[in-house]
């Protein structure tokens, strides 16, 4: 019983700070093209799930600026980071 209630008074903490987090980010706009920068070859889970965040953005028109997927695969991800 008294785990649940900590459990429950953590997750309402983490609820209220994520809460007052959420305007600051909504307010922001990119100021040039968003590069998503893709650290797996093309076809593949990562590259899919970018590409589907983009055409959401784009048919939804949440940002004036396109965001652009780019796959950078090889080197288990070292050469995304460069």
């Amino acid at each position: 019983m008294a785990l649940t209630r900590a459990l429950t008074a953590a997750a309402a903490a983490e609820f209220v700070s994520l809460a007052s987090f959420v305007p600051a980010a909504l307010a922001w706009e990119p100021k040039k093209p968003v590069v998503f920068v893709i650290m797996a070859g093309e076809g593949g889970g990562a590259d899919q799930m970018a590409r589907l965040t983009q055409a959401i953005i784009d048919e939804s028109q949440f940002s004036p600026h396109p965001f652009i997927p780019v796959n950078k695969g090889g080197g288990s991800g070292a050469e995304a980071l460069i």
